[in-house]
């Protein structure tokens, strides 16, 4: 999925403000940007989501949500939905209406590979879909958008190829069911069924729309007006004839960090003229850099993540030297003040990836009470992290080429919907 383009300027624009400069003119104040290419919060400061929601017209996860998912599934809730990483959707109350039915829908979601590395905000929306996966027993289809990222970040067709497999390895060690997942890349799979809807969806939509939404310039080659349509039409049962033939009015529910909303809502728009069901979505905030909560990661800054392929040894020195911390400049003023829960990122890490929920509101209670030290919260936050990316590390380790042949077959999927 996108990636950066500097040169863009995107929809919707930057909210902003104006203030009076000292001779008493006024002066724009440029505030969060949050595009499939650009996310920075305002003049350093945090991500408004609540802002967010009303940008962009989404509906806020309420707790009655959260809590109807746990009746439905006889689930605990994921993490990510108990506190709130998953904060907002669209239509999700209509899937779930229809799963109550008994109607069954499936998932999509994306990775752009430009890289051989995954950081842990790249796993947040595979963790989580696999968990829906898990809870509702639905089908999967993972788009790699090689044909994308060759584009974007002006990598050869072949290297693009290389490493989109090299990141379904480590999709797959995220522990999906093979019964019930295609991963496809762009490059291998478009065509056919799949080309028709793109074509569909680009006649609906005009040139001045899509530089409306995009902020595509006349610098900007004609590939990257046409590649919208490849991202939305993953979201029509119909693209996938060998999974979802003469299932045709299947509901599709997307797993997504925010900054992708525009393409869906391209593609929302779209749907009913050509005569699909608007795709639903679940959207998540983005995991924050370990120097704080300004945006996303930086690909360009390896010391702003932590990857799946860091030894225990880097994720403690990351940690130790990186992480932005609430906590007091010395023990005499932590022990009296306390720490700012709200800007520690060692804290964030543990709100994404602590599961037990007793002891991460314990570590909150005595870390802003002055009772825990900086030194204390990071090296717990060390030992989950190292723990995680162990894990995925060994899981990815045992996934081999005909494992990735295998999810990647165009093939029926026999346990689908069981």
């Amino acid at each position: 999925m996108p990636s950066s383009n500097p040169r863009a300027r995107h929809f919707p624009p930057p909210m902003s403000s104006t203030s009076l400069s000292p001779e008493g003119e006024e002066v724009a104040e440029e505030e969060q940007v949050v595009t499939p290419w650009e996310v920075s919060a305002k003049q350093g400061g945090k991500i408004d989501y609540g802002k967010l929601i009303d940008q962009f017209g989404c509906q806020r996860l309420d707790q009655s949500l959260i809590d109807r998912v746990q009746r439905l599934t006889n689930r605990h809730p994921h993490v990510f939905l108990r506190r709130g990483v998953f904060f907002a959707h669209r239509d999700f109350t209509d899937i779930l209406d229809a799963y109550e039915r008994g109607d069954k829908f499936y998932l999509y979601t994306g990775r752009g590979p430009s890289s051989e590395a995954l950081h842990l905000g790249h796993l947040v929306p595979f963790m989580f879909t696999k968990y829906l996966q898990d809870a509702f027993k639905v089908p999967l289809v993972i788009q790699l958008t090689d044909d994308e990222k060759c584009m974007w970040k002006n990598l050869s067709v072949e290297e693009s190829q290389r490493l989109a497999r090299e990141n379904a390895k480590d999709l797959i060690a995220c522990g999906f069911d093979i019964s019930r997942t295609f991963i496809f890349c762009d490059f291998d799979y478009v065509g056919g069924a799949f080309y028709k809807n793109m074509v569909r969806v680009a006649k609906c939509v005009t040139y001045n729309k899509v530089v409306g939404i995009f902020g595509f310039t006349g610098e900007d080659h004609i590939g990257k007006v046409s590649f919208p349509p490849v991202q939305a039409v993953p979201s029509f049962p119909s693209s996938f004839p060998h999974l979802f033939s003469g299932r045709e009015n299947l509901r599709c529910l997307i797993p997504c960090a925010i900054d992708q909303d525009p393409y869906f809502r391209m593609t929302r728009d779209v749907a009913p003229r050509i005569g699909y069901s608007k795709p639903s979505l679940i959207e998540s905030t983005f995991f924050p850099a370990l120097q704080g909560e300004t945006g996303k990661m930086s690909a360009s800054d390896p010391n702003s993540a932590i990857y799946v392929t860091d030894t225990a040894k880097v994720i403690k020195n990351k940690i130790n030297k990186y992480a932005f911390s609430g906590g007091q400049d010395t023990t005499e003023k932590q022990r009296k003040f306390g720490a700012n829960l709200e800007v520690d990122i060692p804290i964030k890490y543990l709100e994404f990836f602590l599961d037990d929920d007793a002891e991460l509101e314990q570590i909150r209670r005595e870390y802003g009470a002055g009772h825990l030290l900086t030194g204390e919260v990071k090296r717990r936050v060390i030992e989950v992290l190292t723990e995680l990316v162990e894990r995925h590390r060994r899981a990815r380790a045992a996934v081999t080429d005909e494992m990735v042949d295998a999810f990647m077959a165009v093939r029926p999927l026999p346990n689908m919907f069981s």
